[in-house]
């Protein structure tokens, strides 16, 4: 197994990072269709299913804060670990839950993820062990295997939203509680990641310096936090949950349709990580990003103003097989301009404000939808990105190490 999960050079312990990451995916991606749909059974408005989007994100921003600030004074493993137990503690407390403040806590504290990215405490955690796993081309490659596994079981997650019909036609039970044991199942692969990670590596088996907070990397960590806070805002204005919404409501898509849609598009942003290591190589990793970004986000707003869904469906899924090639490269850069000690510290430090700014958006743009201005999160979102892109390139485009 490891042969096919594994990049050539990458160490074996990167698997149960990998499998975990598959398994977190799967129940993100259907999390992300059934959520706003969940709620809305429940009787809450659109406007506060944006609202607790929102908490989910900041919640996470947090969590991530506090990883980068103290987590280097425990073993990542445990730390790990103890995010397992949470996000199997917050599938069980949501499908316990049925009204709004309740909802509201278990989306904070928790670990329920709204967007097609993966925003939670677990990244930069696993960042900074797959960044000592392997060096060089290989660590883009391996990232790329990562963001994959994201991709690709995210996809499957996304039709796995049928399901629930599926329950009503076998067993006859009610939507609301056909949907609410998809939370349980949220749960249980909770529990599943933490036997995975028990199989990580015991702190006295290393050898490795524990991680630091910053240091030497501090300058590229803030201008890099900076500019991808720019395009984690653009993104929460229309996070899958959001998107799933508007084809609700613009087009009156159906949530088994909806998940099919996320499904194929799933699969079409996992392709490209497949070809970003390899385009990397050819163009560089800054280039990768940025010129791949770009179309990505004209499809986006082109796809808010036409009239036919099946158009609108393919530019988005043009656009998904454009917007995440830049992952694997990001993180692969991100965990070159830093020595190793501080790795975790410089994920954790990146992704917070990328948190912060993307969990504010999702209330801005549940809100514009509940105004009837649904052409308008779409059209920001794909403006703030190509803003963001060009922003990049230009402060990065000489620097030593974006190849």
């Amino acid at each position: 197994m490891n042969r096919w999960l594994l990049p050539h050079g990458a160490h074996p312990s990167a698997s149960p990072l990998l499998l975990g990451r598959a398994l977190r995916a799967f129940a993100d991606g259907y999390v992300a269709v059934l959520l706003p749909a969940y709620l809305i059974a429940l009787g809450l408005s659109t406007w506060e299913v944006g609202i607790l989007a929102t908490a989910t994100l900041l919640g996470s921003a947090l969590a991530t804060l506090a990883i980068g600030a103290w987590g280097h004074r425990f073993h990542h493993g445990h730390l790990l670990l103890g995010a397992a137990l949470l996000m199997a503690a917050t599938g069980f407390a949501f499908a316990a839950s049925t009204t709004f403040w309740p909802l509201m806590l278990v989306a904070f504290v928790g670990t329920l993820n709204p967007s097609s990215g993966d925003v939670s405490l677990f990244l930069p955690l696993e960042h900074a062990r797959i960044a000592e796993a392997t060096e060089g081309d290989s660590r883009t490659a391996l990232f790329a295997r990562y963001s994959l596994m994201g991709s690709l079981l995210s996809a499957f997650g996304a039709l796995a939203a049928a399901v629930p019909g599926w329950l009503i036609s076998w067993t006859g039970i009610a939507m609301v509680d056909a949907m609410r044991a998809m939370f349980v199942l949220y749960g249980l692969i909770g529990l599943s990641v933490w036997a995975l990670y028990l199989r990580l590596p015991k702190p006295h088996e290393e050898e490795r310096r524990a991680p630091t907070p910053l240091g030497p990397s501090r300058k590229t960590v803030v201008k890099l936090a900076m500019l991808f806070s720019v395009d984690s805002f653009a993104g929460g204005l229309v996070v899958n949950s959001l998107l799933a919404l508007w084809l609700f409501q613009r087009f009156d898509l159906s949530v088994a349709s909806t998940g099919q849609f996320f499904f194929w598009s799933g699969l079409c942003s996992a392709a490209s990580q497949l070809a970003a290591p390899r385009l990397a190589r050819r163009i560089g990793l800054l280039n990768t990003m940025v010129f791949t970004h770009i179309p990505a986000s004209i499809c986006l707003i082109t796809a808010a103003f036409v009239p036919s869904l099946h158009v609108a469906l393919g530019l988005l899924v043009v656009r998904s097989l454009l917007s995440q090639m830049d992952v694997p490269a990001r993180s692969a850069f991100v965990m070159e301009v830093v020595t190793p000690g501080e790795r975790a510290a410089a994920a954790s430090f990146t992704l917070v404000p990328k948190s912060l700014a993307s969990a504010a958006a999702p209330t801005i743009g549940g809100a514009l939808f509940a105004a009837g201005l649904l052409a308008a999160p779409l059209v920001a979102c794909g403006t703030l990105k190509i803003s963001y892109d060009l922003a990049i390139w230009l402060a990065f485009r000489k620097h030593r190490s974006i190849k």
